[in-house]
C-alpha cells in the first residue's frame, strides 16, 4: 500500500517499520516532525530532550541496552551533540542506532549552512542521503540493519527539500521483528571509553571503515543507471533528482551511501564516460573523495561560473540548489545547451517581500520595545526573540547559536566594555543551553543582565514541550520546572519574574539595574499568542480620535498596526489603525501611546455613549 509521505514523516515510518523503540532529540526545522510522527505510531517511546547531546546520548543509551533507537537534529544540533556522536562512533552499539542529521542548504531556518556529511567521515561512521522520500523511509530501515551489521551508529543526512517533500511511499502495517534485549552488557573495554580502552577501539573503527568500502560496492542503494555516455554525474540526495531533470539523457552514478564510497564502482562509471561530473549540494564531499581516488572530473577552463570560487569543478558551494541553478551553472560550464526558464525567476521577483516579524500578540514585544529605548547592547540567541533584529524595533547586535547569548555578553563585560550587557534568551533555549553560561556568570560576577522570555512553550519550531511545560512529547503529565528557581539555584541573587505585557514594569526594572552591579535575571513570563489557551481570550482593540498619529504605536513593530489612509488635520501624520482580524489584545499598544487613544472595542463604545448623553 502506497501513502503520500513528506521525507520526515517517511523517516517516522521507517524507524517504526525497523522495530525501533525508541526516539529522542530536539525540535529544529527541518527535522522536528520525525519525532512528532514517531511518537503517534504504537509501541513506542519518544521525548523531547532538553538539548541534542542529551537526547543523543538517551538513544545511545536504548541501544547499549538492545532497542533499536533512533535521535533527530537539524544540522546544527549535531555541533551540539558531536561530544557523544564520536564517543558512540568509538564503542559501536547492541542495537540499531540511526542518526538524523537534517541540513538546511540555502539556510531556510538556519544561522549557517554546514553539510553534515563531513562528521560522517569525521567520525568513521556510515553516511546515508535519500533523495526522496520512499528512500528516506528505506534507507531509515537500511540504516538500522547497517549499524548492526557493522556494530556502528549510522547518520542519515536529510536536507530541507528531502525533509518537507512529500511522494508516494510504500508502506506496511507490521513492524520488522528484531531480537529480544538481553542483559545490559557488562563490557567495559568496548564502552568504557579511558584513554588505555580507546586506544585499542581506533583501530577497530579503521577497520571497520574498510569493511563498509568493501559492502559499499554491494549496497543495493548504490547504483548505475546507464544511458548515454558522452556524460556521467556522480550524484546523491535531492541533487539526484535535479540531475534526472535536467539531464535526462546521462548516464548516471547515483549514490545512497556517501560515504565510505564504493572505489571499484566509481572507477567502473567513469572509465566508460567520456565527461564525468559530480553534482552535489554544498561541499566538494564525494568530489574531493573522487579526486583522491585518480578518477578524473571534467572542470572548464578559463571560465568565471557565476563568481563561485573554483573549489569544486562545476556547482556552488553554497545554496540550495534547483534545477535552474543546475542548468545555469551547467550552461557556463558548457554542458548544457538548451534553454533556460525565466518565468519562475521572474515570478519569484514579483512577489512582494514578507520580511519576518514577531506575531501579533507576542509577549516578546514588550521588553524589545523597552530595550529599543533603552539602547542598550543587546545579545540575542537562537528563537521567535530572534526576530527583535527586525524593524522597527532593531534591538539585537549578536546572535550565534542556541545559548550563546549569555556567553556572548560575559565575554564583553569582563573585556571592560563601558556599556551593560543584556543576554536575551528564551524557555527553551535556556534549559537547551542557557544553565551553563548563566552559572559561570554568577560564578564569575559579570555586570550581564540577562532576560529569559518564558513564552510557556518551544515557540519558533512549532510549539513543542520543554522542561517548563509540564507536559511530556507523549502528552503524560511532568514535573513543571520553576524557571526562578532554577536561576537562583544558579547563583543569581537579583531574580524577578513579571507578567511579560507589562511595559511600564520591566521599563523601571531594567533601568534600576543599570544603576546596580552585579548579574541580574528578569524573567518575562506569558503564554505565547499562537497557543490555543491564548487564542481564546483575544479581544480587539480600537483606535479612537484622540490620535495624532504621533507614530509611538507603530515603533512595536505590531503587525496589526496600520497606518490609515487618514491624516491628522494638525501634523498632517497617518493616523494609527487596528485590523481587528489580527489583534490579540496583548494592550502593548495602548502603554505605549502617550495620548491614551487605544481602547478595547467595548470602552470605545461605552465612551462613545457617554457622548451622545
Amino acid at each position: 500500500m502506497k501513502r503520500l509521505l513528506s521525507g520526515n514523516e517517511a523517516v517516522a515510518r521507517g524507524a517504526w517499520e525497523a522495530g525501533c523503540k525508541v526516539a529522542s532529540g530536539y525540535p529544529g526545522t527541518p527535522s522536528t516532525e520525525i519525532i512528532e510522527t514517531f511518537s503517534l505510531y504504537p509501541n513506542v517511546y519518544a521525548e523531547w530532550a532538553t538539548n541534542e547531546k542529551v537526547g543523543l546520548d538517551a538513544a545511545i543509551g536504548a541501544a547499549y541496552a538492545g532497542r533499536r533507537a533512533i535521535s533527530t537534529m537539524k544540522h546544527v544540533g549535531v555541533n551540539v551533540a558531536a561530544d557523544s556522536l564520536f564517543y558512540a562512533a568509538m564503542t559501536g552499539i547492541e542495537a540499531g542506532l540511526v542518526i538524523v542529521s537534517a541540513d538546511d542548504p540555502a539556510m531556510h531556518s538556519s544561522q549557517n549552512e554546514q553539510d553534515n556529511r563531513q562528521y560522517a567521515k569525521f567520525a568513521r561512521i556510515p553516511c546515508l542521503d535519500p533523495s526522496d522520500s520512499q528512500e528516506a523511509k528505506d534507507f531509515t530501515i537500511a540504516g538500522f540493519d547497517l549499524s548492526e551489521q557493522f556494530d556502528t551508529p549510522v547518520l542519515l543526512r536529510m536536507t530541507t527539500r528531502v525533509c518537507h517533500t512529500s511522494s508516494p511511499v510504500e508502506v506496511f502495517e507490521q513492524q520488522a521483528s528484531v531480537p529480544e534485549p538481553h542483559k545490559y552488557p557488562r563490557n567495559p573495554a568496548k564502552y568504557v571509553m579511558i584513554p588505555a580502552n580507546a586506544r585499542q577501539r581506533h583501530p577497530v573503527i579503521e577497520t571497520r571503515i574498510v569493511d563498509l568500502s568493501v559492502f559499499a560496492e554491494t549496497f543495493p542503494h548504490n547504483r548505475i543507471e546507464w544511458r548515454q555516455k558522452d556524460l556521467g554525474i556522480i550524484t546523491g540526495g535531492i541533487a539526484y533528482q535535479y540531475a534526472r531533470e535536467v539531464f535526462p539523457d546521462a548516464s548516471i552514478l547515483k549514490l545512497g551511501m556517501v560515504y565510505p564510497l564504493p572505489e571499484k564502482m566509481i572507477k567502473k562509471f567513469a572509465s566508460q564516460i567520456k565527461k564525468l561530473i559530480i553534482m552535489e549540494e554544498l561541499d566538494p564531499f564525494i568530489e574531493d573523495q573522487v579526486r583522491l581516488m585518480g578518477v578524473e572530473i571534467y572542470r572548464p577552463q578559463d571560465i568565471e561560473l557565476n563568481n563561485y570560487p573554483m573549489t569544486k569543478s562545476v556547482f556552488p558551494m553554497f545554496g540550495e540548489f534547483s534545477p535552474a541553478v543546475i542548468r545555469i551553472e551547467a550552461k557556463r560550464a558548457g554542458l548544457y545547451d538548451g534553454k533556460i526558464p525565466d518565468s519562475i525567476p521572474d515570478l519569484i521577483l514579483e512577489l512582494p517581500p514578507r520580511p519576518p516579524t514577531l506575531c501579533p500578540g507576542c509577549p516578546h514585544r514588550s521588553s524589545f520595545y523597552v530595550l529599543s529605548k533603552l539602547k542598550l547592547p543587546v545579545n540575542g540567541d537562537i528563537g521567535c526573540y530572534t526576530l527583535g533584529i527586525a524593524p522597527p524595533l532593531k534591538i539585537t547586535d549578536t546572535c550565534g547559536c542556541m545559548g550563546a547569548g549569555i556567553g556572548v555578553a560575559h565575554g564583553a563585560s569582563i573585556a571592560g566594555d563601558s556599556e551593560r550587557h543584556v543576554a536575551v534568551i528564551g524557555d527553551s533555549t535556556f534549559f537547551h543551553s542557557g544553565v551553563a553560561p548563566l552559572i559561570n556568570v554568577a560564578f564569575n560576577r559579570s555586570n550581564v543582565i540577562t532576560i529569559i522570555m518564558d513564552n510557556r512553550i518551544t515557540g519558533m519550531t512549532g510549539h513543542q514541550q520543554n522542561p517548563g511545560t509540564g507536559k511530556t512529547l507523549m502528552n503524560q503529565d511532568t514535573v513543571e520546572i520553576d524557571i526562578e528557581a532554577m536561576v537562583k539555584a544558579c547563583g543569581i541573587k537579583k531574580v524577578l519574574t513579571v507578567a511579560a505585557y507589562d511595559v511600564e514594569l520591566i521599563e523601571k526594572t531594567l533601568k534600576q539595574w543599570m544603576k546596580e552591579d552585579g548579574p541580574a535575571v528578569l524573567i518575562t513570563r506569558e503564554e505565547c499568542a499562537l497557543l490555543p489557551t491564548a487564542r481564546k481570550k483575544y479581544i480587539s482593540l480600537q483606535v479612537t480620535d484622540q490620535c495624532n498619529g504621533c507614530t509611538v504605536c507603530f515603533r512595536i513593530g505590531c503587525p496589526a498596526i496600520l497606518k490609515s489612509e487618514a491624516l491628522d488635520p494638525k501634523y498632517n501624520r497617518p493616523l494609527a489603525e487596528i485590523d481587528s482580524q489580527l489583534c490579540t489584545g496583548c494592550e502593548i499598544c495602548a502603554q505605549v501611546c502617550p495620548r491614551d487613544a487605544i481602547l478595547f472595542r467595548d470602552q470605545v463604545k461605552m465612551l462613545q455613549g457617554k457622548a451622545k448623553d
